[in-house]
């Protein structure tokens, strides 16, 4: 290994680090204090819910634990939008499981909480997934109520996915395990099945002290909403349980009982571990994003036995296109080749960069996973389209377009890996979070934005001090470059992969270790749903 290598390892593993820090505070929620109440009046934090309730020693994925991360911070923050979502297993069933982080303002609903709420319900009808939530929540966070109550993707839409759901025939349970309040009522009894937890769940449209002042009754929640009135009165909900372990293997039971499902029918055989090491690619990824790397060292790293059959290798080298096997199942992989490479013309093309030929040929590899019923894969670290007057002369926004249409209308399950940079319409040809990738997640050295840190601080720059030049300050060079710093530091933060995770324009930000896991646990749930329309990316330029 040489020194560069050591470098790179060192600096990888450093952000690996942080990024455990910044998790193991997360999963803390609202804190010891809020926890040990919690345990104090009988009740399991959400976590070790879904702890207890899936398969012990089984694989599971948490999907947006940065949800709401550094947001809301005048509100005492919001750690993982008060919302716990995994998928894993129920007695051997893959599932969705919601859980509401009473911690964390009591699980109220923050925007991002709404926001996250419906991702999980996204995965679960995408995939037909059976979906468990495990309630215990005050509601919508008041002070901030126009931001989740009215609009087509608010509080609303959950209602609305419950019922949709149902239709699908996709399983849905839910559990009340505390406060279940106003709207928020309707999700359980939206359900196939409810469960409230005797003494601690409750469901109400509205609590006593509403109750008081609307109509002048006076009643205790237990009264109005607990788990015998519900039980054995309203009929509204299905079992009563002593308690939050009980509530879990009723569950438990329930799941255990389930029919088998239709399957899309995704190749798989089995699995093998990749011959290269995997611990290589803290080595091979380089600290800057600007710096060239070999992608195809990376892919050696991630396919099953590191075996990769490139696809047009010797054309359009700035995209690599190819089939390979991750945990057993068959992908085609789209990855952007980050170091310079040479035509057959004898031209240097740039890394990271996408040119007419690798639009071309990743437009046409994409229709043939289509046509053969494989699972894509796309590795980003993309810098953009190439420009220039023989690039737009050659076509490119024509190729280029032809690709965002390929990728746009692909059948196929769809999976994102952000694995360094993922800028402009890059992000949009390499199926970004607008493409519908069935999952999208990046590693910590991912960046994501409009175009890099310096280039869009001096672009910035330019227009700030013509501003200020304009109302008369003289711009020192000094002044300049203090300016451009801060332009900078600002537009980096906002690029950081940890910025984008807690708006859930990523699913997670995951140790590079963890991505077969995570791709072979999306394709095992996009096989819960068969393909039901052909591959047609309609009308494009040729």
């Amino acid at each position: 290994m040489d020194i560069n290598f050591n470098k790179n390892e060192d600096h990888n593993k450093m952000l690996l680090s942080g990024h455990r820090g910044r998790l193991a505070k997360i999963k803390k929620g609202g804190g010891e204090k809020r926890i040990e109440k919690l345990h104090s009046e009988g009740k399991m934090t959400a976590r070790e819910r879904i702890d207890y309730l899936l398969d012990k020693g089984a694989n599971n994925i948490e999907i947006g634990a940065f949800a709401g991360d550094g947001m809301y911070e005048e509100h005492g923050g919001c750690p993982s939008g008060g919302v716990v979502v995994k998928i894993g297993y129920v007695k051997g069933r893959q599932c969705v499981v919601v859980a509401n982080d009473a911690t964390v303002k009591a699980g109220a609903w923050f925007p991002i909480t709404g926001k996250k709420n419906l991702r999980a319900q996204e995965i679960a009808m995408e995939n037909r997934l059976p979906i468990i939530y495990l309630v215990d929540s005050a509601g919508v966070y008041l002070p901030m109520q126009d931001e989740i109550f009215p609009d087509k993707e608010h509080f609303g839409r959950i209602f609305r996915n419950n019922a949709m759901m149902s239709s699908m025939g996709i399983t849905q349970i839910a559990a009340v395990m505390g406060s279940c309040v106003a709207g928020g009522a309707y999700l359980p009894i939206m359900s196939d099945e409810a469960l409230i937890v005797d003494k601690t769940g409750s469901i109400f449209l509205a609590g006593s002290y509403l109750v008081k002042a609307a109509i002048g009754e006076t009643i205790d929640n237990e009264t109005l909403g607990g788990a015998t009135t519900h039980c054995e009165i309203s009929g509204v909900t299905d079992y009563k349980a002593k308690d939050d372990r009980d509530a879990l293997d009723t569950i438990k039971n329930i799941m255990d009982k389930t029919g088998d499902f239709n399957k899309a029918g995704f190749n798989r055989t089995k699995p093998a571990r990749p011959r290269e090491n995997p611990d290589d690619i803290y080595g091979i990824l380089p600290r800057s994003r600007a710096d060239q790397y070999d992608m195809t060292e990376i892919i050696k790293r991630l396919v099953d036995g590191s075996e990769f059959e490139e696809y047009k290798a010797g054309y359009g080298k700035t995209l690599i296109t190819g089939y390979a096997r991750i945990d057993g199942w068959a992908v085609g992989i789209v990855a952007n080749q980050r170091k310079v490479v040479k035509t057959k013309k004898g031209e240097m093309q740039f890394g990271g960069v996408i040119y007419s030929d690798s639009a071309d040929k990743a437009t046409r590899f994409i229709a043939n996973c289509n046509q053969k019923k494989i699972p894509l894969v796309f590795l980003q670290d993309v810098t953009g389209f190439m420009v220039g007057s023989k690039s737009e002369h050659g076509g490119i926004i024509k190729d280029g377009a032809k690709m965002v249409n390929a990728v746009s209308n692909s059948v196929v399950p769809k999976f994102t890996v952000v694995i360094g940079n993922s800028y402009g319409a890059g992000n949009y040809a390499m199926c970004g979070k607008a493409y519908d990738p069935r999952l999208i997640f990046a590693w910590p050295s991912a960046e994501l934005a409009v175009m890099g840190g310096a280039q869009a601080a001096k672009v910035l720059l330019q227009i700030e001090t013509a501003s200020l030049k304009k109302k008369g300050e003289n711009i020192t060079k000094e002044k300049e470059e203090e300016l451009f710093n801060k332009i900078k530091s600002r537009y980096d933060t906002q690029t950081s992969p940890y910025y984008a995770a807690a708006r859930l324009w990523t699913d997670a930000v995951i140790d590079p270790a963890d991505t077969r896991k995570w791709i072979s646990m999306g394709i095992e749930a996009a096989d819960h749903a068969p393909i039901e329309r052909p591959f047609n990316p309609g009308v494009m330029q040729v």
